[in-house]
């Protein structure tokens, strides 16, 4: 299994030039490269195969690319090969090969965003405090945590606000192997359900209740400010840069502070509970609501969900995603039978067959706990066949006894 090791790393005064220039060349061979794909695909020509000889050999040796070869011919090679993969991407999915959402086009790059380059194994080396990169020299790192193995290559980053960071791909030991390395607490059985939603972020079928942090209106009044504060400075002004960083240090500040609790939440989770389930949001679509689009995005709910399915492969945790369509929040946990369709400010609810009052999101919550670890086993009818989703959301247990479908 691939995974990532992100450091933060303190390049010195003399090398933020050389980065500098790594940056901006890696992106004109990207945006070179890129017209002449674009190009090919506007007149309908067959893709262009030499394409490195011409965005980087030949382009080196002309008097307005000449600066290129000031930097390392690796960060060149793995920038086109970055936006080589980009468009076979594109054009997979565009024909129906490839899984998932559909993949855009590729863009040309920035220079006023955030900036990567890609260094392979033959061009950086890891030393006990710092990372060797060809033509930059050795640049300080902090490591919050030890490499597993040795890794195969690493990008450095520099974000909007100005700081930089080494994300390393590294091959990690199978499951087993690597929960016993670096176990997360001694094993349990426990399993839970999670319901999410914006007034509590998490409900737990154990009854615990998070709360939801609100980021970033938290900090909504401060990036109104700086955003009408940029909106009025003058373009290529020094002062607008300064605006400008400023409004980016809060979108950091928000997303540095999001990402931190979804790490603290999904580790308690997958430490505490050897089975999960989680319901399947389609959280694409409901932030078309217009309403409700700020509290969803705010919330996290897509982190959350790849956050705690990486985990779970990571530590050989049992995570089981429910379909969307699955009626947490109509079917009575205490005897299973529907109780229909209900408005989103209706939170509690009465039974109409065996009168227990619920919470709507707890016993949301509960009715998923039963899908964790394979336990959905137990919806079946009494000839031992599984009983569909889609089935048990309009009538629940009523599927065996025919008289009670009249109630629904």
């Amino acid at each position: 299994m691939k995974a990532r090791y992100n450091y933060r790393i303190y390049p010195k005064q003399s090398q933020l030039t050389p980065l500098a220039k790594a940056f901006g060349s890696s992106r004109v061979v990207w945006n070179d490269a890129w017209w002449l794909y674009k190009n090919a695909e506007r007149n309908k020509l067959d893709r262009p195969t030499k394409i490195s000889n011409l965005v980087i050999t030949q382009a080196k040796k002309t008097e307005e690319r000449s600066w290129l070869s000031e930097v390392s011919s690796v960060v060149l090679q793995q920038s086109l090969r970055d936006l080589q993969q980009a468009w076979d991407n594109y054009f997979s999915s565009l024909k129906g090969g490839r899984k998932g959402k559909a993949v855009g086009r590729p863009k040309p790059k920035k220079k006023h965003s955030r900036q990567a380059i890609r260094f392979a194994s033959n061009a950086f080396s890891v030393h006990s405090q710092s990372v060797y990169l060809a033509k930059i020299g050795h640049v300080k790192v902090v490591f919050s945590r030890p490499l597993p193995s040795q890794p195969t290559s690493v990008t450095v980053i520099k974000d909007t606000t100005g700081r930089y960071f080494a994300s390393f791909v590294v091959e990690i030991p199978e499951q087993i192997a690597y929960a016993e390395r670096y176990p997360l607490g001694p094993q349990t059985s426990n399993s839970c359900g999670i319901d999410l939603g914006l007034t509590h972020f998490a409900i737990l079928s154990t009854g615990e209740k998070i709360e939801n942090p609100r980021l970033h209106k938290k900090m909504l009044k401060k990036i109104k400010l700086a955003n009408r504060r940029l909106a009025k400075a003058k373009r290529d002004s020094n002062r607008r840069k300064k605006r400008k960083l400023r409004l980016a240090k809060l979108h950091v500040k928000v997303k540095d502070a999001r990402t931190d609790f979804l790490h603290k939440l999904t580790t308690r989770l997958v430490r505490e509970n050897q089975a999960l389930a989680v319901e399947d949001l389609n959280v694409a679509g409901m932030v078309k609501n217009r309403k409700l689009s700020r509290a969803i995005s705010d919330a996290g709910w897509s982190k959350f969900k790849t956050m705690l399915e990486a985990k779970c492969d990571k530590y050989g945790r049992d995570l089981t995603i429910v379909d969307r369509w699955y009626p947490s929040s109509q079917i009575c946990s205490c005897c299973g039978k529907s109780g229909g369709k209900k408005e989103l400010d209706v939170r509690q609810w009465q039974c109409l067959f065996c009168n227990t009052t619920h919470d709507r999101d707890l016993n949301a919550s509960i009715n998923l706990s039963r899908w964790a670890g394979g336990q959905s086993d137990q919806y079946k009818n009494e000839r031992g066949a599984s009983v569909s989703q889609a089935k048990l959301a309009v009538c629940g247990e009523a599927l065996t006894n025919p008289i009670q479908l009249t109630l629904f």
